[in-house]
Formats: structure tokens, C-alpha cells, sequence
């Protein structure tokens, strides 16, 4: 689990085949601190296992389903990637409980600077849409940031300068492919809910259950 708070930029350093996935070398000195194999660790926001490390770098293996669902197959060397360690106890936990799970791809279609943020206009797969609300979560490449508006075809999250600089946001320009991992707690919801079969908690059912 993770926080969508980013703790450093990483360089890819190396890609070679690795059966049918990929390993990948990441030059990286803060989070290698206090690695251990087989520590979890978020790689634009998508969850990969630690297979070795030295104090400079790390290297992790990107199995297929990783590359079909996320943009993590179209890394190019030298390209920056944001870098979490898993959440731990001691920790406090800022942003919101991110999974490293990533649903779908999105694009940025625009980027708008104001004088104390930015606004992000990126696309989602439209069935993604029942986990979107305003002043909701979301992450973009493992980035925890706040949904300012949305509607059928994209969402707008805003990024203060601090996130801004800090990841691999002030690198990306329109058409940049993005990673999206929507609320945990929303799907939970919806899944209460029953949303997904259309039936559960309606206006009806409590209707009938006299509320």
C-alpha cells in the first residue's frame, strides 16, 4: 500500500526482455536507503517488487499483465518516474491509500498554469466514471491529487507547485499517457452499493424497508 505521495524522481537506466516482461534498472538514490529485496515499491504508480539494488539504483521485473494494463511497457530510457516506498507504521499517512493497482490509462489533453497551481485535463475510460467526484481522490502516475471537476469524456485534477516539482508532472505536456488508479474507498463503495449489478442499496429498496 502507498500514499500517492511521491518521494523521489527516478531515471530508467536500463530495459531488457525478461521472458515474456521486462526488467527494469532505475537509477535512484533516497528510496534505495533502506531497500530490501523483495520490498514493494511504486513505480509511476504501478506496484513492483524489488529483485535487487545497490545505493544508486534498483532493478524490478514488469510481468505482462503490467505491461497490457499500464504505460509501463512504453518506458524509454532516461525517462523520469515517479518512486514510493510502501506505506509502514511509522509513517503518517498523507494523500489517500493507494494500491499500486492501476485501473486504466488516461492522457493529458491539457495543462493550464494559474498563479498558485495547475490544472490537469486528462481522459479516463468512461465506465470508470462512477468512481469520479468532485473533490475526490485520484492517482496520476502514483500521485495523489484532488479531482477539481470532471465530466463524460475527462477529469481536471489541480496540483500545487510543491507536487508540481516534485514529480514527474513538470516533465509531461498534452498527449503525455498517464496512469490511473481511482479511490480504493470509492470502489469499495460502489461495490456495497452494488452499483456494478445495478441492483443494492436504491431508492426503492429503502422504500420498501420503510426508510
Amino acid at each position: 500500500m502507498f500514499t500517492g505521495l511521491i518521494e523521489e524522481i527516478g531515471t530508467i537506466k536500463q530495459l531488457r526482455p525478461f521472458g515474456n516482461g521486462l526488467e527494469i534498472a532505475v537509477s535512484a538514490r533516497k528510496v534505495t536507503e533502506d531497500f530490501q529485496t523483495g520490498d514493494s515499491i511504486s513505480i509511476n504508480g504501478v506496484c513492483h517488487t524489488v529483485t535487487s539494488f545497490t545505493k544508486e539504483s534498483f532493478n524490478v521485473i514488469a510481468v505482462v499483465e503490467t505491461i497490457k494494463k499500464t504505460t509501463i511497457g512504453r518506458l524509454k530510457l532516461n525517462e523520469k518516474v515517479n518512486l514510493e516506498r510502501s506505506l509502514t507504521p511509522d509513517r503518517r499517512l498523507g494523500g489517500h491509500f493507494v494500491l499500486g493497482h492501476v485501473d486504466a490509462t488516461g492522457k493529458i489533453l491539457n495543462i493550464k498554469k494559474l498563479s498558485g497551481s495547475y490544472l490537469v485535463d486528462i481522459t479516463y475510460p468512461k465506465e470508470f466514471g462512477k468512481y469520479i467526484i468532485n473533490v475526490g481522490a485520484i492517482a496520476v502516475d502514483g500521485i495523489s491529487l484532488t479531482i477539481a471537476r470532471s465530466d463524460d469524456l475527462s477529469l481536471t485534477v489541480s496540483v500545487i507547485p510543491h507536487s508540481w516539482n516534485e514529480t514527474n508532472l513538470s516533465v509531461r505536456s498534452a498527449g503525455s499517457e498517464v496512469n490511473l488508479e481511482f479511490d480504493v474507498l470509492g470502489k469499495y463503495v460502489a461495490k456495497i452499493l452494488n452499483k456494478d449489478e445495478g441492483t443494492g442499496i436504491t431508492e426503492q429498496w429503502l422504500k420498501l424497508n420503510g426508510y
